[in-house]
């Protein structure tokens, strides 16, 4: 077992045109699995640049980036695809949940897009929704449900696959406080639980307050990274 999910070194991306702009410069990284982590900082510090490539959204202009042991700008697009499918989960600001789906059919459908069987999916998928405690809530479809049950399934989803990490981007910013807390609640007994890997691009000061880990980028490079222990 690999002990670091994530290692990037010398990591930079800059977008092209008449001024280029440099997003992330000669950035290293390494998170450990198992963490529950956050990326913070000021508006164009790099944060969502940096989650864009570690998920594989986008790719470094330098660098190397290992995800899960894997180069990935050695992957071409349709590998790089199943490698995110079998990988990575992603939980955004928006949810992203589809909207004709049940709560049990939207967290079944990454592994529906792996071509697991469809009892081992439902099997699963009904396995993480009563982690989120929303079993009962199975049927109801994403407009059915408030926000913060919404971004619970979104949760269960990212975690249907047991991928490496999860990339969780604002996934608090739509929700009041108490869905707030309880969904953290939430993501932080998965990450006991299943042993899998949380690193959060937030400004949030209520992740931060739950992270065991906070980087701050600056310009696009870490200006300081806090363990904390527990």
């Amino acid at each position: 077992m690999i002990d670091n999910v994530i290692q990037a070194q010398g990591l930079a991306k800059v977008y092209p045109g008449a001024v280029p702009v440099t997003a992330l410069s000669h950035l290293d990284l390494e998170v450990r699995r198992g963490e529950f982590a956050a990326v913070i900082g000021p508006s164009g510090s790099g944060k969502t640049t940096l989650l864009n490539l570690l998920g594989g959204l986008d790719t470094p202009s330098s660098g190397k980036l290992l995800v899960d042991g894997q180069e990935l700008s050695g992957l071409s697009s349709e590998k790089l695809i199943d490698f995110r499918l079998a990988h990575i989960g992603f939980v955004f600001q928006a949810y992203n949940l589809v909207p004709v789906l049940s709560a049990l059919e939207n967290v079944e459908f990454v592994m529906l897009l792996q071509g697991q069987p469809r009892k081992k999916r439902e099997e699963r998928a009904l396995e993480l929704l009563e982690a989120v405690g929303l079993a009962d809530r199975r049927h109801a479809r994403p407009g059915e449900m408030s926000g913060g049950q919404q971004q619970r399934v979104a949760v269960a989803r990212a975690l249907a696959s047991r991928p490496g990490f999860v990339l969780a981007d604002e996934p608090t910013a739509n929700l009041d406080s108490r869905s707030a807390f309880d969904l953290l609640d939430v993501m932080k007994k998965l990450n006991e639980d299943e042993k899998t890997t949380f690193l959060f691009s937030t400004h949030d000061p209520r992740v931060m307050e739950r992270a065991s880990r906070v980087v701050t980028l600056e310009d696009g490079l870490v200006v300081s990274d806090e363990r904390r222990p527990g």
